[in-house]
């Protein structure tokens, strides 16, 4: 899901609607907060891009990245097993 393309992790969630993409980025969003690293977003309709990077580092990847891109992807997840269930 996430690629590394000029010095970015980039990744792009599908959702069912723009509430859900709209919670999914709410819960990034108190992430970013706990975590002091605010990611690079858009979001239309049911789609949300995200893009990290660290710019205390010079606008590179670091580990501080992967680990909130790793944290995305787990809250993502939840949205994916819940439409299994439905």
């Amino acid at each position: 899901m996430w690629r590394e393309e000029k010095n970015r992790l980039q990744a792009q969630f599908v959702f069912s609607d723009f509430p859900e993409a709209f919670t999914f980025m709410t819960e990034i969003a108190f992430l970013a907060e706990k975590l002091g690293h605010h990611p690079h977003w858009s979001n239309v309709w049911n789609t949300v891009e995200i893009q990290l990077t660290t710019h205390d580092a010079g606008n590179i990847v670091t580990d501080k990245d992967r680990e909130m891109a790793q944290a995305i992807l787990l809250i993502y997840q939840k949205y994916q097993n819940a439409r299994q269930i439905d």
